[in-house]
């Protein structure tokens, strides 16, 4: 069992910067690959970015790429999200997830185990 929660959301202007920080429990983090998703309101949940176990291979949204950088520290069970550059589009309850124990193919989808979201609000 893997448990994860947020941190880190908040009102940031357009053009301004977050990081989210996603904190695990349990001993199994390193093998899982870790996503970020986020919903906005009226939308579907939808992919954002998602690292390796080992952090050193890393896939994104196209509508992130070049201004989100996931990464990690197992050896202290987080991921993070970095948020660059950030757009009132961006507005979003965002959610880590881990994926299937000893999983290592990078997935949009699939994951088992979720946080309880962390509100992003950019504002124009």
């Amino acid at each position: 069992q893997v448990q994860l929660v947020e941190f880190g959301g908040g009102l940031v202007q357009a053009g301004g910067s977050l990081r989210l920080s996603c904190a695990a429990s349990g001993r199994t983090f390193s093998r899982h690959v870790m996503g970020w998703f986020r919903q906005a309101p009226g939308k579907e949940r939808e992919f954002v970015a998602v690292i390796s176990w080992s952090g050193g291979v890393a896939d994104y949204a196209d509508s992130v790429k070049g201004r989100f950088t996931i990464s990690r520290d197992n050896a202290n069970n987080t991921v993070y999200l970095q948020m660059n550059s950030l757009k009132p589009e961006d507005t979003a309850v965002y959610y880590c997830a881990a994926g299937p124990l000893g999983g290592s193919v990078l997935r949009r989808r699939g994951y088992d185990y979720w946080g309880q979201g962390t509100q992003v609000t950019v504002s124009s």
